[in-house]
């Protein structure tokens, strides 16, 4: 039996009183998106009306949700969900694990890495792995997860120089998967366990301190070879119909000055 068949969805007048709130969008802002009277889904929220299979995707649509959410809404509703969630690695999505695994390898001689919402690290090019040994030595990465890598004080945050603009940088990105989805319980723990994590402001439990006017986020890592500077960027699958490729993300690296771009090229020849 799946996950998604044993979890219970609360009505969907709570999610979607829940989903609404955390968009900040009132009862007639949504109605006027859907086309849906206010009062129509004032009842709705309250128990005393239903919405139709094509009417609670108009909501969903109007509300802009991610197709797991968008999935929920259906269930809750009492109708059965509208996208395939498969696993990355089954053969219905091989030609997708083709053209990522062509991503990766066009990102040589720098940095890429798969990641799901949860920032889950499921693949890196070889570029990636060369530059981790460099700046990590002989220790080895505790965590499977991109996050708990950076805030982790036993992992890569001791080579990360500007530490909290890295990490800062990365909650903001979170916080925006979170307000987006807001019933994600799983990314609520996640965020409360990387800010449990010793000298974390406790300030940055607001967001407020990780607002920033920049698109992109700059990492430096102190190395053996000297000081290593990327951005990062982050690609997603443009009209997905399945709940696994719309939550991945592709973050690639570029150097930042050729300093950089000379120390992975040399480790590419190196082998």
């Amino acid at each position: 039996m799946t996950a998604r068949a044993t979890r219970i969805y609360p009505p969907i007048g709570v999610l979607l009183r829940e989903m609404r709130g955390a968009r900040r969008m009132s009862q007639m802002q949504l109605g006027l998106e859907c086309g849906i009277s206010a009062r129509h889904l004032g009842f709705v929220e309250v128990g005393k009306a239903r919405l139709s299979r094509e009417a609670v995707a108009r909501v969903a649509g109007a509300m802009g949700l991610a197709l797991r959410e968008r999935n929920a809404l259906l269930l809750s509703a009492g109708y059965s969900p509208q996208f395939e969630e498969r696993d990355f690695a089954s053969p219905a999505l091989e030609r997708m694990r083709e053209a990522v695994d062509l991503i990766l390898e066009h990102q040589e001689p720098f940095p890429a890495f798969v990641l799901n919402r949860h920032f889950d690290v499921l693949g890196a090019n070889n570029a990636a792995l060369r530059v981790n040994q460099l700046v990590m030595g002989e220790r080895q990465s505790r965590h499977a997860n991109l996050l708990r890598q950076i805030f982790d004080p036993d992992d890569f945050r001791p080579v990360i120089e500007n530490w909290a603009e890295v990490a800062t940088g990365f909650l903001r990105r979170l916080l925006a998967e979170l307000a987006a989805n807001p019933g994600d319980r799983r990314g609520r723990g996640l965020l409360d366990e990387l800010l449990a994590y010793p000298d974390v402001p406790t300030e940055w439990r607001s967001g407020i301190a990780c607002q920033s006017d920049s698109p992109v986020i700059a990492l430096s890592f102190h190395s053996p070879r000297g000081m290593l500077r990327f951005f990062e960027t982050m690609t997603t699958f443009a009209a997905p119909l399945d709940v696994t490729l719309d939550e991945l993300r592709i973050d690639c690296a570029f150097p930042v000055d050729a300093a950089t771009a000379n120390i992975c090229r040399d480790l590419a020849q190196a082998g």
